[in-house]
């Protein structure tokens, strides 16, 4: 899957949780990606660097800090 549609579908994740306080947010962003996302779109969207994360919502990037690289 490409860079760009892995962003896309995070930040429609994102979207979902913004009415949500921002920890709530962050943690309900950080759950759909552990319980729903393939372990190799985690791994491929943990795996991008800082110029490649850019679009990816605020919400996103906070989120991504809380998850670790799955195994594979």
């Amino acid at each position: 899957m490409d860079n760009q549609t892995l962003i896309r579908m995070a930040n429609q994740i994102a979207d979902f949780f913004a009415p949500y306080t921002e920890e709530e947010g962050i943690q309900g962003v950080a759950d759909h990606l552990t319980r729903f996302w393939e372990p190799r779109m985690r791994r491929q969207i943990l795996s991008m660097d800082e110029k490649t994360r850019e679009g990816l919502a605020p919400l996103v990037q906070r989120a991504l800090e809380r998850l670790t690289m799955p195994a594979g």
